[in-house]
């Protein structure tokens, strides 16, 4: 019943989206290169602030740090220095909290829409191209060769940059988010109770051998109700998805990368040994037995009264979030990074969490609609210019920065906001360095974010996994191909996460997993793969 409520679903928003069809799409052409080499750009470079009485319309969230503290752009100082900054004023209006998607689908069918869109377009049916072709957003090829010399530069800079923000027929559209250094990639991992295992005399686990000793301390010793536990939201164990504990044993919870050729992991053996150990963890009482609705509040709760020993967190919003907490309530108290699970001690785990340098999230289109694209990409430029790098990274000089020799340091007003604003917070009102946005990111605001002892210490720890050698790159199906993808996603998802759940708590037994194989190929898993293969091959020859 889920599963055929699911395609029911997708299929509703697909007619939709195809049946709300705008008329006014770009007549910019989808080119196979990069920005050329000329001088055009050059010769139709903005000079901030512009001279303009145009006003830009702009849909996008506000950052979730922001959520209580500010309900409009408006009210934000950095998008009012942004606009004193280029000139351009821009009306803003930002989508009800945790409802983009909704927000956003009922917005293309009333055919309404702004100069600029922040969304994340791989979201959208088909992909970018698709959207571009639907006459949603415009394709920037042109735009950005007259219009965008910073961006423009930053991509014949990087090549395999500029290879991710295209599709493969060679469009781009839109500015994006860019990690700016190897060092942002690699933001989350396993974390546990330090202070417990000092007090226990065990090591941070490395193996799946030392987790099981040390979970079996946390419920003996310490009490604790649930010793590991994980948010079930989006999906139970999403967070598994990169390869924490289940990468132990070859496999990812998605698709990955293993000699040229697309896998998929809970399709491959590793996957049932994953499920065999987290089915003993869960009825020795390792696992929080409450592991299937746990939400972000109840994690926050277990993690800070003691209930729970491990997780997999954010360096940032989680043991940034935790530890201030922990410690003052214990002085002693400690939550640090530990290594992504091995079965065999010294080896290098195979999987782990690492983001792409083009992140998805914070990437702004432009409508096909707007009549003022030119002005919207010069707007848009100007977060890749090394003026705009520095307001979008560290915000304004002697308000939310100080240069000290050399180096852009945050004043207390972020790092000790005086109205009691959590550094993040304080940081998402001044610059959006600590978010995502159209700009190319600098390791200095996470050396700074990062401030704690346990958070710098946690980056190396995660980074050293094989996930390189691994990892598909951001590759998308073709607009035909997508509808038939995402309607065999559907199905897979769904028996993926039923028989996940049914053998980890037991309600079925672990020889169920046999039975599972034969139905992810009744739903077409070959046909996914087979799709998804095609698109890394098409990615390849960009």
């Amino acid at each position: 019943m889920r599963r055929t409520s699911r395609k029911i679903m997708f299929s509703l928003m697909a007619s939709l989206l195809a049946g709300s069809t705008l008329a006014g799409c770009s007549e910019n052409k989808a080119g196979n290169n990069s920005p050329s080499g000329s001088d055009t750009a050059s010769e139709s470079a903005a000079v901030y602030p512009m001279q303009t009485d145009t006003a830009l319309t702009y849909w996008g969230a506000l950052p979730n740090n922001l959520t209580g503290v500010k309900s409009a752009h408006a009210e934000v100082p950095f998008y009012q220095e942004w606009q004193k900054r280029t000139g351009v004023t821009v009306d803003f209006t930002a989508p009800p909290a945790n409802q983009i998607d909704e927000s956003f689908n009922v917005m293309l069918a009333s055919g309404e829409l702004p100069d600029m869109l922040e969304y994340n377009f791989f979201n959208f049916p088909g992909g970018p191209e698709k959207a571009i072709k639907d006459g949603y957003i415009m394709e920037l090829n042109d735009l950005i060769d007259k219009y965008a010399p910073n961006y423009k530069k930053y991509l014949q800079e990087h090549p395999e940059v500029e290879k991710m923000v295209k599709t493969d027929k060679g469009s781009y559209y839109s500015f994006p988010f860019i990690r700016g250094d190897e060092s942002l990639l690699t933001f989350q991992g396993p974390v546990i109770r330090k202070d417990w295992l000092d007090e226990l005399g065990l090591p941070v686990p490395e193996t799946i051998d030392e987790w099981t000793t040390t979970l079996k301390a946390f419920k003996e010793k310490k009490g604790a109700a649930a010793p590991i536990s994980f948010v079930a939201k989006p999906r139970v164990f999403n967070e598994l998805g990169n390869g924490a504990f289940i990468g132990a044993f070859g496999v990812t919870r998605d698709f990955y990368l293993e000699d040229g050729k697309v896998k998929f992991g809970p399709a491959e053996p590793g996957y049932k040994d994953f499920l065999s150990l987290f089915r003993g963890w869960y009825a020795d009482g390792l696992l929080d037995k409450d592991v299937a609705t746990v939400d972000s509040k109840v994690m926050d709760a277990n993690i800070t009264s003691g209930q729970t020993g491990a997780t997999w967190a954010n360096a940032g919003g989680g043991i940034g979030k935790w530890q201030p907490i922990l410690k003052g309530a214990d002085p002693q108290a400690s939550i640090v990074a530990a290594p992504y699970p091995v079965l065999e001690k010294g080896t290098t785990p195979k999987f782990g969490q690492r983001d792409y340098a083009f992140s998805t999230g914070g990437m702004v289109a432009i409508s096909a609609t707007s009549k003022n694209a030119e002005l919207a990409v010069k707007l848009l430029d100007y977060g890749y210019s090394e003026e705009g790098n520095k307001l979008f990274n560290f915000g304004t000089e002697g308000v939310s920065y100080t240069m000290e020799d050399g180096y852009p340091k945050f004043t207390d007003l972020l790092m000790s906001n005086p109205d009691k604003l959590a550094p993040a917070q304080a940081m998402s009102l001044y610059i959006r360095g600590n978010t995502m946005g159209p700009f190319v990111s600098d390791k200095r605001v996470s050396e700074q974010y990062l401030n704690l002892p346990e958070q710098q210490a946690a980056i190396p720890i995660w980074q050293k996994t094989d996930m390189a050698k691994y990892q598909i790159p951001l590759v998308t199906p073709t607009p035909e191909e997508s509808a038939e993808y995402a309607n065999i996603m559907a199905d897979v998802n769904t028996l993926v996460d039923e028989m996940t759940l049914k053998i980890i708590l037991g309600t079925e037994p672990l020889e169920a997993y046999d039975k599972y194989l034969e139905k992810l190929n009744s739903v077409k898993l070959p046909r996914a793969i087979e799709i998804k293969q095609a698109a890394l091959e098409r990615y390849l020859k960009r």
